[in-house]
């Protein structure tokens, strides 16, 4: 196997549309070594599916960042509660987080937010008429998660935009020192938000679960950043997705109720994860064929492993008749998206409003390239200018 040169996920290209990239690596070796970055680092890239199953419950690959860069140098200035969150830890201390996150998004939950979720898509649209243009990014994608995390968490609606234009910021992977800045202000946002809400069911059910007061300002912070930039993306990419594949999108404007079967081959299609959060190998594995030296980090690709012909026979075609339940957008294993259920409702929401109440909405400049984010993490457009009707 032969590593490649250059860092194959810097590329702008890869930016714009990153699935050749993800297939040629993926035929020349499901796991490849790639240089990242400068300096001559090397990580290991997983584009596989069946690979991508076995690394994420791989327990050898840890997401202790810390204990990662403890020997390491780095000029990097996180704030301690986005550098130390859930995904960023491993068990017993992972369990404990998780257990607690994973009560604020149970199936009841979800439910009783249903209401609210349409409360906001409804507000956010109400100003829409037909023949007018809108930007789906900043006008609904954007929006609408960040209102419902908020509510979740207990940010004043004042606070809101501001909060998200930082959390945005955290996904820039062309400016450290901007993504550095952003996590303080996040940070340090949360952490008076936290003091002066004691009595906030969020604070009180994170002490319940046994968290501390960084780390309930820890998991507001990743429930902000993670709960959503992905839904941002999901809606977008999603809508995209459709908006090239008139076949699709027009059976679910005849059938509207085919949407909630349609969300996982859409997540599948187009992933808004690329790759996956940060893990590291603590010693010697040998996962596809290939062994990874203790050391090395290791980079999981949901975005390639989705679109793995072996996994999904004709993987570059949106087919809403396909059993795409085993796609690995959300993650596998104990580090899977626990806000899951929440990201789907509100993907569905938005759709079926969308789709019911503008069934001929089009791409305002079809011929248009499309500005798509500069970050590996995540896959997700800048803008999508649409024209409803």
């Amino acid at each position: 196997m032969t590593a490649p040169r250059q860092d194959p996920l810097r590329d702008p290209r890869f930016f714009a549309d990153p699935y050749p990239t993800y297939d040629r690596l993926r035929e020349g070796c499901p796991v490849q070594r790639v240089p990242t970055g400068s300096g001559g680092h090397h990580a290991y890239l997983i584009t596989g599916h069946a690979e991508a199953r076995e690394a994420f419950t791989d327990p050898r690959l840890s997401k202790d960042t810390a204990r990662f860069f403890a020997d390491r140098p780095s000029n990097r200035d996180l704030h301690p509660a986005i550098a130390r969150n859930m995904l960023s830890s491993d068990p017993p201390a992972h369990t404990r987080h998780r257990r607690v996150a994973t009560r604020l998004f149970t199936t009841g939950r979800v439910r009783e937010l249903r209401p609210y979720v349409t409360r906001v898509v409804d507000d956010l649209t109400a100003a829409w008429r037909p023949g007018t243009e809108i930007d789906l990014v900043a006008d609904l994608a954007i929006p609408l998660p960040v209102t419902v995390v908020c509510e979740l968490v207990g940010v004043p609606e004042a606070d809101r935009t501001t909060l998200a234009a930082r959390s945005h910021d955290l996904f820039d992977a062309t400016d450290t020192a901007r993504v550095d800045a952003a996590s303080h202000h996040i940070g340090d946002y949360l952490s008076g938000l936290i003091d002066s809400s004691p009595h906030h069911w969020f604070v009180r059910d994170c002490a319940a679960g046994g968290l501390d007061r960084d780390e309930t300002v820890s998991l507001a912070a990743l429930l902000l950043v993670a709960g959503h930039e992905t839904t941002t993306h999901f809606i977008g990419n999603a809508v995209l997705a459709l908006l090239r594949h008139p076949e699709a999108l027009d059976r679910l404007r005849r059938d509207p109720a085919l949407i909630p079967a349609a969300l996982d081959e859409l997540l599948r299609f187009d992933s808004p994860i690329s790759v996956a959060t940060f893990r590291h190998s603590t010693q010697h594995l040998r996962i596809g064929g290939i062994d990874i030296p203790a050391g090395y980090p290791v980079l999981i690709a949901p975005g390639a492993a989705n679109r793995d012909p072996a996994a999904f026979p004709d993987p570059n075609h949106l087919n809403l008749d396909r059993d795409a339940t085993a796609h690995l957008s959300f993650g596998h294993g104990i580090h899977r998206c626990p806000g899951a259920p929440l990201a789907r409702a509100e993907a569905e929401t938005a759709l079926h409003t969308l789709l019911t109440r503008f069934p001929h909405l089009h791409l305002t400049t079809p011929a248009t390239p499309l500005p798509w984010r500069q970050t590996r993490l995540t896959r997700g457009l800048k803008s999508l200018p649409l024209t409803l009707a």
